[in-house]
C-alpha cells in the first residue's frame, strides 16, 4: 500500500510486540508499526494474502491493564524484510471496537517513533 493511500501516517514502534494466531496460538510474527486502521507484522515466512487472521497481541503490562488485545485483520500485502529470512505484512485492521482503537492510539503514543 503506497503512503498516498493512508488515512493515518505510519508510526513505527520501539516496542515490537508478539502476535500470535489466537485458535492455534500460533507466533505469527512481531507488529513493527500501527495505525487504527492497519498495521505490518515482521514474520520469519511469507504470509497469505487476501486471508482474514483472529489475531492476539501480547501487550506490555506495565503500560496497560491487561496482558493481550484481540483483534481480527485482513493481510493485503507481503514482502521480503531487509533481512533476508524475514517477510513484512500489511494488514487491514477490521471490526475495531473504539476500546481496541484506544489500545492503539496508547501504543503509538508510549512506542511510536515521532518523525
Amino acid at each position: 500500500m503506497s503512503d498516498d493511500r493512508r488515512k493515518f501516517p505510519r508510526k513505527y514502534l520501539t516496542f515490537f510486540g508478539r502476535v500470535f494466531e489466537r485458535d492455534t496460538g500460533q507466533l505469527i510474527g512481531q507488529m513493527a508499526d500501527v495505525t487504527p486502521q492497519g498495521a505490518m507484522i515482521i514474520s520469519g515466512r511469507p504470509l497469505e494474502l487476501d486471508q482474514d487472521f483472529q489475531l492476539r497481541l501480547d501487550l506490555p503490562e506495565t503500560i496497560f491493564e491487561q496482558d493481550h488485545m484481540d483483534f481480527d485483520a485482513r493481510s493485503v500485502w507481503c514482502q521480503p524484510d531487509l533481512e533476508p529470512s524475514l517477510f513484512n505484512t500489511g494488514f487491514q485492521l477490521l471490526n475495531m471496537t473504539p476500546e481496541k482503537v484506544a489500545i492503539v492510539e496508547q501504543i503509538i503514543k508510549e512506542f511510536g517513533i515521532r518523525g
